[in-house]
């Protein structure tokens, strides 16, 4: 039996997903805590350098859905797993804040060609009743990618965070290349049909059933940016990643300097966070498209806010277990749903745009969690009142996503 396409270029966008998030995204915390004990720069600094990844994206994210909606994802993929990993490949040959800096350009770059946005675009593309299936499948990487942390931490602390990183540039090049090379542009293109259903095939039962569903209308990027529905998910959007950009940077330093555990052991604590994560996608893929996506995400903010207060304030290692599972599960259950959501909304003709454009809106959201944290950090002495603050206007974040509501074009 012939496997649709569309459903290997998902398992190849699952395994560029781990990569990034196993290499970088999942472990930059371990590299935070790791050059901040060894070079002595401030939360600050270091905050800044991560955050240089959100603030590149917010510059280019509209020129990038413009690249692909023109010409498609596939050059830029395999162009961003090179760049990622020359940027990991410098990291490891460090020395100075500018340096780190460049590295973090580099690395910022790489994940803009070839991370979530382009990947999400290509297979919105090749999906429509399978969308948030495809969408969560590939989103399994990213949660999967906390299971390597551990990993990660035991070869820092055996051999080394140069070593850790020069292995994961290697590592980035040589896997992530031909995984890339997967990826296509439209079924069209390539004599197949969304979803691997050909039109004659329309009175199956499967299709009797999704027929009921109103054809969804084909919006233009001018169109979307008039609607209340593309702001209020860009800003719920926004706000969550205050909280899962501040996690990213500083849960591993938090739970070392604030909370005594070691890094071994804080690293365990973002394992457990990605099972949560794990079974979040999981959920979202099994539900697919049967419920009010933006209802979930309103729900999945709260959960959000309540996994980060339970690590601000734990006391107990029952407390990390239950920041591990709220956060976790939100997340992985939320971060799917964003893109289908738009692509739901307002059609795939101009989705890269329309990604795009919202790209350089939650960027605020990416680059505000870990210098809010950072910089509280150094002004008190510890992450309690940024934690606090990122996890409150998180929950409030819930409110944007139920005045969502789907756009009607006149």
């Amino acid at each position: 039996m012939k496997i649709f396409y569309g459903w290997r270029m998902t398992a190849a966008a699952c395994g560029i997903q781990f990569l990034l998030a196993a290499l970088l995204m999942q472990s930059l915390g371990l590299y935070i805590a790791a050059l901040s004990d060894e070079l002595g720069w401030s939360k600050t600094a270091l905050s800044g350098a991560a955050a240089l990844q959100s603030v590149e994206a917010a510059i280019i994210g509209p020129v990038l859905g413009w690249v692909v909606d023109r010409f498609g994802p596939q050059s830029m993929i395999r162009l961003g797993m090179l760049i990622f990993g020359v940027g990991l490949l410098c990291l490891s040959q460090i020395d100075t804040l500018t340096g780190f800096y460049v590295s973090a350009i580099l690395m910022a770059i790489g994940t803009s060609l070839c991370g979530y946005f382009p990947l999400s675009v290509a297979l919105v593309q090749w999906f429509e009743r399978y969308r948030a299936r495809a969408l969560s499948i590939m989103s399994l990487g990213l949660a999967m990618g906390g299971l390597a942390v551990p990993v990660v931490a035991w070869v820092m602390q055996s051999f080394g965070w140069r070593a850790a990183a020069l292995g994961s540039g290697v590592v980035a090049i040589v896997v992530g290349i031909p995984m890339a090379r997967i990826i296509r542009r439209r079924p069209e293109d390539h004599g197949e049909f969304i979803d691997g259903i050909a039109p004659l095939a329309s009175n199956t039962p499967l299709q009797e059933d999704n027929s009921k569903q109103p054809i969804a209308h084909e919006f233009t990027a001018k169109e979307a940016l008039r609607t209340q529905a593309f702001w209020m998910l860009a800003i719920g959007h926004g706000l969550a990643l205050l909280v899962v950009t501040a996690v990213n940077v500083h849960a591993i330093t938090h739970m070392k300097e604030g909370l005594g555990y070691s890094v071994s052991e804080a690293g365990l604590v973002i394992m457990l966070m990605t099972v949560g994560q794990m079974g979040g996608v999981l959920l979202g893929a099994s539900m697919g498209d049967r419920y009010d996506k933006r209802v979930v995400a309103a729900l999945c903010m709260v959960s959000h806010m309540v996994g980060l207060l339970c690590l601000t304030y734990a006391t107990h290692v029952s407390a990390l277990a239950a920041f591990a599972a709220f956060h976790g599960v939100a997340w992985g259950l939320r971060g799917p749903f964003m893109q289908a959501i738009r692509a739901d909304y307002f059609g795939r003709n101009a989705i890269g745009m329309i990604l795009g454009l919202s790209a350089a809106i939650i960027a605020v959201g990416q680059v505000a969690g870990p210098m809010v944290a950072g910089m509280l950090a150094d002004l008190t002495g510890n992450y309690r009142l940024g934690f606090t603050l990122l996890a409150l206007v998180a929950g409030l974040g819930s409110l944007s996503f139920m005045l969502a509501k789907k756009p009607q074009r006149n």
